[in-house]
C-alpha cells in the first residue's frame, strides 16, 4: 500500500477525507460519526470501513494507529449563525477536547482540522492567556479565542501547526463559505516528517461494525444539528495559489437588481439573476451543468446543494433510504473537498514538507 492510513473523526459525508486523499493519496482505516444520516452515507461509500461512532466513548489505545487524522469537529457553538456559546466543556464544539484526546493517544504524523470562520472570534475556555500583558490576570472573563485554544492544546501535545482561512469561491465555487483549515504534526526541527508506509506500533484493528446507523447502538441519539456555517469537491481543479486571499468579483457577492445584459432571463430553465456569473463559473470548474435550485414543490433541491458542494452526482442524494431532511443536514454540515485540498496544499507548502505533485513520499 502506498500513501498514508487515514483516520477520520466527525466524518460527516467525508469531504475532508476526500481532500486529504486528493493531496496525499492513502486509504481510510476507520471513520467516526454517530449521526444516522452521515453513517448511512459512509456505509454506502465505504462498506468495509469501520465506524467508531461516538468518539467520547472510544478507547483510543485499542484503535488501529493511523498516519493522518482528520477532524471537522462541530461548529454550532463557534458559528456566527449560532448562539456563540464557544469552545467550552459541555458545548457541541467542545467536542474538540475529545479530538485532542485522540491526537494524544494516536500521535499521527499529520492532523488536518477544518471548522468555520467563527473559530477565529468565538471565545473558549482553557488555561492559555489571551495576550502577553494579561499574564496573571485573575478576572473571570476568558478572552482567548477558540483557535487560540486549539493551537495551545496542540502545542501542549507537542505538535507544531499552520493554519489558513480559505473561501470556497477561491476554487471557483458559486458561494463564499469561508473555512479555517489547520495542519499539525509532531514538533521536529525539520518540520513534518511525512513518509508512508511505515511501521505502526498499534494493536491490530478492532473488528468494528461497518459505517451504518443500525449498528451504532446507543450512540445514535448523540447527533449534531445542522449549522449554517458549513459545505465540498472531488477531482476538481485546484485554485491558482495567487487567487487565494483575493476578494471574489463584486458581482458574485453583491445583492441587488440584476444587469439584464449580463444575466438575461433564459427561455427555459432556472433564472439565476445576479448569480448567473457565479453559477456559470462553477459549471465550468466542475464540468457539470447546474441542477434546478428547487424541486417540484418549490423547496430547496438537495441535488442542487450537492452540486454547489462540488460532490459527485448522487454522493449524498443517491444514498438509499436517506430522507430529504437528512440529505440537506449532511450537505449543510460538510466541507468542500476542493477548498480543503487547496488549503492543505498551501499549509504543507508553508511547512516545507517537500510533497511533490500532491503525493507524500512512499
Amino acid at each position: 500500500m502506498s500513501g498514508p492510513l487515514i483516520g477520520s473523526l466527525c466524518t460527516g459525508y467525508g469531504g475532508l477525507d476526500i481532500a486529504v486523499q486528493q493531496v496525499l493519496g492513502g486509504d481510510l482505516a476507520w471513520v467516526a460519526d454517530p449521526d444516522p444520516g452521515a453513517s448511512a452515507i459512509l456505509a454506502h461509500h465505504h462498506p468495509a470501513v469501520p465506524n467508531l461512532g461516538d468518539i467520547t466513548a472510544v478507547s483510543w489505545p485499542d484503535v488501529a494507529r493511523v498516519d493522518v487524522l482528520t477532524a471537522g469537529f462541530p461548529c454550532q457553538d463557534v458559528s456566527s449563525a449560532g448562539k456563540r456559546a464557544g469552545l467550552a466543556e459541555g458545548t457541541r464544539s467542545g467536542l474538540w477536547r475529545q479530538v485532542a484526546r485522540a491526537i494524544k493517544e494516536l500521535t499521527p504524523d499529520l492532523v488536518v482540522i477544518e471548522n468555520v470562520q467563527g473559530l477565529l472570534s468565538a471565545r473558549a475556555d482553557g488555561d492559555v492567556q489571551p495576550c502577553p500583558w494579561c499574564l496573571g490576570n485573575t478576572g473571570t472573563e476568558r478572552a482567548v479565542r477558540a483557535l487560540g485554544t486549539v493551537l495551545a492544546d496542540l502545542a501542549a501535545l507537542g505538535f507544531d501547526a499552520e493554519w489558513v482561512s480559505v473561501r470556497a469561491s477561491d476554487v471557483g465555487a458559486a458561494h463564499q463559505r469561508t473555512r479555517v483549515f489547520l495542519a499539525a504534526w509532531p514538533a521536529h526541527p525539520q518540520g513534518p516528517r511525512l513518509a508512508w508506509p511505515r511501521l505502526r506500533g498499534r494493536p491490530a484493528e478492532r473488528r468494528l461494525a461497518a459505517a451504518h446507523p443500525d449498528r451504532l447502538g446507543g450512540h445514535r441519539h448523540r447527533t449534531h444539528r445542522p449549522g449554517r456555517d458549513e459545505p465540498a469537491t472531488h477531482g476538481l481543479p485546484v485554485a491558482d495559489p495567487g487567487s487565494i486571499g483575493r476578494r471574489p468579483h463584486e458581482r458574485d457577492v453583491r445583492a441587488g437588481e440584476p444587469d439584464p445584459d449580463r444575466c438575461p432571463r433564459p427561455a427555459r430553465g432556472p433564472w439565476w439573476g445576479p448569480y448567473a456569473a457565479a453559477i456559470e463559473r462553477w459549471e465550468t470548474a466542475s464540468a457539470r451543468s447546474a441542477p434546478g435550485p428547487t424541486d417540484d414543490r418549490g423547496r430547496l433541491n438537495p441535488v442542487f446543494v450537492e452540486w454547489l458542494m462540488g460532490l459527485p452526482a448522487g454522493h449524498v442524494t443517491a444514498v438509499p433510504g436517506l430522507t430529504r431532511t437528512a440529505q440537506l443536514k449532511a450537505l449543510g454540515n460538510g466541507v468542500l473537498p476542493a477548498q480543503a485540498a487547496a488549503a492543505l496544499r498551501l499549509l504543507l507548502d508553508r511547512a516545507g514538507t517537500g510533497v511533490d505533485e500532491g503525493r507524500a513520499a512512499a
